[in-house]
């Protein structure tokens, strides 16, 4: 998935140093929830207003600018839980993705939360 690893990277960049490094907990907390709803909408399993309202849920509670270093540290994330697989792969990919929704980094967004 490079083209999340540039996206990310370029977000990053244009981030304020200051907020990059003042990531806490809160933060990274963040940046995890957002990445196991990136996972669900790359299944499929959200629909647009799922995700809208997943992802508003998670950013709404940041102030300012950190929503989008979040953000940024989401994509990197999600890009790191592709790596070594390629991109035309469509089962691993799923496979990982499935694997990840399941694991304990998930585990606080449930199936009740989205529309299959």
């Amino acid at each position: 998935m490079p083209r999340f690893l540039c996206l990310s990277l370029l977000l990053t960049s244009f981030a304020q140093p200051v907020l990059a490094l003042a990531l806490g907990p809160d933060e990274f907390a963040a940046a995890r929830r957002l990445t196991c709803v990136l996972a669900q909408d790359s299944l499929g399993y959200l629909s647009e207003h799922d995700y809208a309202e997943l992802t508003e849920e998670v950013l709404g509670e940041l102030e300012g600018a950190s929503g989008d270093v979040v953000y940024a540290k989401a994509l990197g994330y999600f890009d790191g839980l592709m790596f070594g697989i390629s991109e035309q792969d469509d089962q691993a990919v799923a496979r990982r993705l499935r694997s990840y929704l399941d694991s304990h980094a998930c585990s606080s967004l449930t199936a009740v939360q989205f529309r299959s």
